[in-house]
């Protein structure tokens, strides 16, 4: 089914043209569909007008009334400001337009307009107009409105080249002809759409463009931003049953030949959170189907150890497992672990990484074809060319948003399909986890092992800087570490923010007793390895880093993290950041500087509040939105919501999911003459903001 309308070039629409079509394509609008589903930037309610007489200074004011009077008034700095009278049946007011002097020419005297804006004293009451639009001409003899007329006013993301009245020119003249035939793009049913209490999609869209209340354009926004959830899960859901279809799973079986010693000589007992995340695990690996599972966890929640039971699971069963680390530091770690707690049962655990030699590589490339290597942890050396397994049966990669689709397809295409776990100490909101991941079924360690101590969190202006030297000091002086982190590496000629290269320097002088490393992420891996190896071994007492740190290695005798310009950095990254100590016996200190301002002391004290990583990414979340979560951790990814809140949308994207999953599970390939609307709007719509995913 074609749309010709919807997805006519923009510039055939009215007011367009070639040159504006150039503009619009700009900012991502090529289509008349593209036009149509362009999310409004502000709405203003001015449904309330107040009499001019009641208007006072300080008020956010909507005020209707007919022009009486208007010129330009020039000042000495030549700016030019635009001013007519206004005047309602009560009084009359000035409004001014600062450099907008090309007003007078849209303005008529005897014009019926409606402003609204804070009202200021500039030789008399002022209002300074945010919106205005004009209700009716002088000229047009049955205007047809009164003059206590309110509406909502909708702003657009305006440029340059295309400001705020282009863009309502190009809605006014096209709206109408677009609403009436988005109908034919209608999937849900009445009966559908009542269950969900959401509009149909051409009321949505007019609630969009042309509300009458804010409410209705929550009702709209609600329903598109259902459509956007339930494609993106139908996306995911398809992909699900395509690799469940590819190939049976591994059915593992449990003996406990390994399993049992290693949980007898762990000296402590899981916590009730590790204990029903490992049952989820064992009851997808014991199952005939491949388990694709992503487990998250705070920061030392203990998602290593229970990754290394179901390793240990695949092992018993006769197969190999794999842990794969973004990095050769965290790779080391996580082997040096493993073969601490596999002590006990004679088992070895192998590692690969680009950094052993040619002969070391050869030597455990063959262990691992021959099947001698039964666990082995490395990096992306795992799957480069020429490295074969013999039986592997569980992949495990660390830190998944590290690495990009095609490195965790590479691996877990490797073997007989084996079971996929992946691992996450990057929390993110349940709701968010099912947008990013609804392919993959979602494990949560809530909870920390008991006994750990809590970070102390201080956050302190720039001016109390010696005081935070001082307790790093003391810190040092005791035998301990610190980190320095900064959210530039070099001095920045538009951002006045301390750089780390500029901050080594510095705290070389202020901390000239101690040994100072310096590691962002332009350095080569060598030089970043040695840097990390020296701070690990204690040869390095303070760290000044850019957030390459955020995801590192674990450093007990580490006990200060000072943050720079704290105010630039999302709570979850501070979060992370944080999780960099605390992770030994001693007290440990977390400080962030920030410059003052109310809206930094309100996020950073969420920070101060809480040590629990979901709890601050779903306060992240809330005040930041999922934009920035989207885009910066999902390589490229970009903000595929642009409706959806995941903040406050979580019931209906439980909702989408369940439909989505219903949908492909009756008619896998959309082929049922009821889904021919849902097929079509996958392939046209929604086909590019949603192609990585078909991947992932």
């Amino acid at each position: 089914m074609t749309f010709s309308l919807l997805d006519r070039p923009i510039q055939f629409l009215k007011g367009v043209g070639p040159r504006r079509a150039e503009a619009f394509a700009r900012v991502g609008i090529r289509t008349a569909r593209d036009l149509l589903y362009t999310v409004p930037r502000r709405y203003d309610d001015a449904s309330t007008v107040q009499p001019i007489r009641s208007l006072e200074v300080g008020m956010d004011a909507n005020a209707v009334g007919h022009v009486r009077s208007k010129g330009i008034v020039p000042t000495r700095s030549g700016l030019r400001i635009f001013q007519a009278m206004l005047q309602d049946e009560t009084g009359m007011i000035t409004c001014a337009w600062p450099g907008q002097p090309w007003l007078d020419r849209r303005i008529d005297k005897g014009d019926l307009i409606l402003v609204s804006g804070p009202v200021k004293f500039f030789h008399g009451r002022q209002i300074q107009p945010r919106e205005m639009v004009v209700l009716a001409r002088a000229r047009d003899a049955d205007p047809g409105l009164e003059e206590g007329s309110g509406r909502i006013f909708v702003s657009y993301p305006a440029t340059e080249e295309l400001p705020q009245w282009v863009l309502r020119t190009v809605f006014d003249a096209n709206l109408d002809g677009l609403l009436q035939r988005i109908g034919e793009e209608e999937y849900l049913t009445p009966e559908d759409r009542a269950a969900l209490e959401l509009p149909s999609l051409p009321e949505a869209l007019t609630a969009l463009h042309r509300p009458s209340s804010l409410a209705e354009v929550e009702d709209g926004r609600r329903r598109l931003a259902y459509d956007e959830l339930f494609f993106l899960q139908l996306v995911q859901a398809r992909a699900r049953r395509q690799r469940a279809g590819e190939r049976p799973g591994i059915r593992f079986e449990r003996t406990n030949e390994l399993i049992r010693p290693v949980h007898e000589s762990l000296g402590f007992e899981l916590t009730d959170a590790q204990a029903r995340v490992l049952r989820e695990i064992y009851t997808d690996m014991t199952s005939p189907g491949r388990m694709n599972r992503l487990l998250q966890g705070d920061v030392g929640s203990g998602k290593t150890l229970v990754a290394l039971f179901a390793m240990l699971l695949a092992v018993e069963s006769g197969f190999q497992a794999v842990l794969m680390a973004p990095t050769e530091i965290l790779a080391e770690q996580h082997r040096r672990r493993l073969a601490e707690h596999v002590a006990p049962t004679g088992l070895d655990v192998d590692l690969l990484t680009g950094r052993m030699s040619a002969p070391e590589r050869r030597d455990v490339a063959e262990r691992m074809e021959s099947g001698e290597a039964k666990l082995i942890v490395g990096t992306h050396a795992l799957i480069q060319e020429g490295v074969a397994y013999s039986r592997l049966g569980l992949v495990v990669v660390d830190e998944q948003h590290r690495f990009g689709v095609r490195q965790r397809m590479a691996l877990g295409a490797q073997g007989d399909n084996p079971d996929s776990l992946v691992m996450s100490a990057t929390p993110i909101p349940r709701s968010l986890a099912m947008a990013l991941y609804g392919d993959l079924d979602l494990s949560l360690i809530d909870e920390l092992p008991p006994g750990r101590k809590p970070v102390r969190t201080l956050v302190r202006y720039p001016s109390k800087k010696g005081e935070v030297l001082d307790l790093v000091r003391r810190e040092l002086s005791a035998g301990r570490q610190a980190y320095f982190v900064y959210p530039l590496v070099d001095e920045s000629d538009k951002l006045d923010l301390a750089s780390a290269t500029q901050a080594s320097a510095e705290l070389a002088e202020a901390l000239g007793e101690w040994e100072l490393g310096l590691l962002h992420g332009q350095m080569s891996s060598d030089d970043k390895y040695d840097v990390m190896h020296r701070f690990l071994a204690g040869e390095i007492q303070v760290l000044v880093a850019t957030t390459v740190v955020e995801v590192g290695v674990d450093v007990p005798n580490a006990t200060v993290m000072v943050v720079e310009h704290a105010e630039r950095f999302g709570l979850s990254q501070l979060h992370q950041l944080r999780g960099r100590v605390g992770r030994g016996a001693d007290d440990s200190y977390c400080v962030l500087i920030a410059e003052p301002g109310e809206r930094a002391a309100d996020r950073l004290a969420v920070l101060r509040k809480t040590q629990d990583g979901f709890k601050v990414a779903a306060e992240d979340l809330r005040i930041r939105g999922q934009g920035d979560l989207f885009g910066a951790r999902q390589h490229g990814r970009g903000d595929i919501l642009s409706f959806a809140d995941l903040s406050v949308d979580e019931p209906l994207l439980v909702e989408a999911q369940r439909r989505a999953r219903a949908v492909v599970e009756r008619d896998p390939d959309l082929d049922a003459p009821d889904h021919g609307r849902i097929r079509t709007l996958l392939d046209t719509r929604y086909a590019e903001r949603l192609q990585l995913f078909e991947v992932g």
